[in-house]
């Protein structure tokens, strides 16, 4: 949209304000507003000033002057605000114009160049499935002397015997019998459709919603693919509007990986290709699953770098509680036809040619999108260019269900690391294909590196409940 239709839609819908976002390293959203007459063409060519030390894992003191380069294609209409806002993501750039090295939209955007710069195609396109938790209650403290956490839902089974005022009307979801139920045991089929219709409004293609596997108002909503960048921009609406419809509702969404213990954690399967114009670059006809060579390449990269990938697509010390074996969790490094014990599903119910992809099913929503796409794309293109043929390297395909393989036969399946650090640590040994086209810079690996072990730390040191139940009476 170019900068004067902005204007003229911010004149049309009445715009009080424009509020100009960003991205951190963690994928957390930030925000200024300005006055509509404040906001001019001369906005969008000098951008808005902010002060990047107050940002963590930005920039010292000494220089924290940046600035937001609005991005007139990115523009909605705010659904929560009492005042007409208008919603615009921003790229991060410092005062003499230099585009700022660790803006993650900043990085999706030069992944892009790298991918139409490459010779192997001019577009990517993803596609995440970001589940979440709507909760009705949600309690945590973490100090001195105490650390306790409790969510709770009125579909959730431990409730079944619980007073309610009108009585216990029942029909709750048992542990990991959340798939699909109608109402009312899905009690939470208008929240998600309201949902739906927000983000429509808010320019996503909405496909489908359902409730997901766990008991406690586990729910997906499935949006249309676009390119890297804009998908991010659309996961970032998308986590937005979430958020704040159960807010609307006296309820609280999550996408915490792993909020309830024993049941099934909260996953973001990424669907991906890439294209030719028009032209699908991963679809061949007879091929296993209809893969083309180009494909199993690509998947063949996205396995190989996996351990040092999960660093930032699992980037929360949560994450490694739902990368466990039992819970629909993909911790095996293989790839399958439409098996979801696998790191990589190729889908092969009602795909077309253009629908071919693949499905890296281990991140979650705690990634930054922005991060996450751009590095599983670099893993990708390095396949592509080392022509790494997963097959060869071992990583399948596996067609069986792995959970249940003997433990002979998993021998030499790699599976994901046990904890961010052991992710962290994978990442410091394996980031080059990250630098290529100067996507990532090393200064960005390291400084992500460190911020990111200070957050394992945190977790480390600190006294957890169970410990209590293990060790008291020792």
């Amino acid at each position: 949209m170019a900068v004067e239709n902005v204007l003229k839609l911010a004149q049309e819908n009445n715009i009080e304000w424009f509020d100009f976002r960003f991205v951190d390293l963690s994928g957390r959203a930030h925000h200024i507003s300005l006055p509509a007459s404040e906001v001019d063409e001369d906005t969008f060519l000098n951008g808005v000033a902010f002060d990047g030390s107050s940002i963590p894992g930005f920039r010292g003191i000494e220089e924290s002057d940046m600035v937001m380069m609005p991005d007139p294609e990115s523009v909605f209409i705010d659904a929560f605000t009492a005042h007409p806002t208008l919603n615009i993501m921003c790229n991060i750039f410092t005062p003499d114009g230099e585009r700022y090295e660790r803006d993650p939209r900043g990085i999706a955007e030069k992944a892009e160049e790298y991918l139409q710069t490459s010779g192997v195609g001019t577009a990517a396109f993803f596609a995440p499935e970001s589940e979440f938790f709507i909760f009705d209650d949600v309690r945590y403290q973490s100090d001195v002397n105490v650390s306790s956490y409790s969510v709770d839902s009125n579909e959730a089974f431990w409730n079944t015997n619980r007073k309610e005022d009108g009585g216990n009307l029942g029909f709750k979801i048992r542990k990991k019998g959340g798939y699909v139920p109608v109402a009312p045991v899905d009690s939470q089929q208008d929240i998600r459709s309201e949902m739906c219709r927000l983000l429509e409004e808010a320019g996503l293609r909405i496909e489908r919603h359902h409730h997901e596997v766990a008991t406690a108002g586990q729910a997906e909503i499935n949006f249309r693919f676009d390119t890297l960048k804009l998908t991010a921009d659309n996961l970032m609406k998308y986590k937005y509007i979430v958020h704040n419809t159960a807010q609307q509702y006296g309820k609280t969404a999550t996408f915490m990986p792993k909020p309830l213990f024993g049941d099934n954690g909260s996953g973001m399967h990424v669907h991906q290709s890439i294209f030719d114009g028009d032209t699908p670059l991963f679809y061949e006809k007879g091929a296993y699953a209809n893969l083309s060579e180009m494909a199993l390449h690509y998947l063949g990269g996205i396995l190989y770098h996996a351990p040092a990938l999960i660093a930032l697509t699992n980037p929360s010390t949560n994450s490694f509680k739902r990368l466990v074996p039992g819970y629909e969790a993909p911790v095996n490094l293989v790839f399958s036809k439409g098996n979801r014990s696998a790191a990589v599903r190729i889908p092969i119910a009602s795909v077309t040619p253009k629908g071919c992809r693949i499905e890296f099913r281990t991140p979650d929503s705690t990634a930054n999108p922005y991060l996450a796409f751009s590095a599983m794309l670099m893993a990708g293109l390095d396949g592509i260019k080392k022509k790494m043929d997963p097959r060869e390297l071992g990583y399948g395909p596996f067609d069986k269900n792995i959970y249940e393989l003997p433990e002979e036969d998993k021998v030499g399946i790699r599976s994901v690391p046990a904890s961010l650090e052991e992710a962290l640590d994978e990442l410091e040994k394996d980031f080059d294909f990250l630098l290529e086209g100067d996507v990532f810079t090393a200064d960005f690996i390291q400084n992500y590196i460190s911020f990111k072990r200070a957050e394992a730390k945190d977790v480390a040191i600190r006294v957890h409940p169970h410990e209590f139940s293990l060790y008291y009476d020792c």
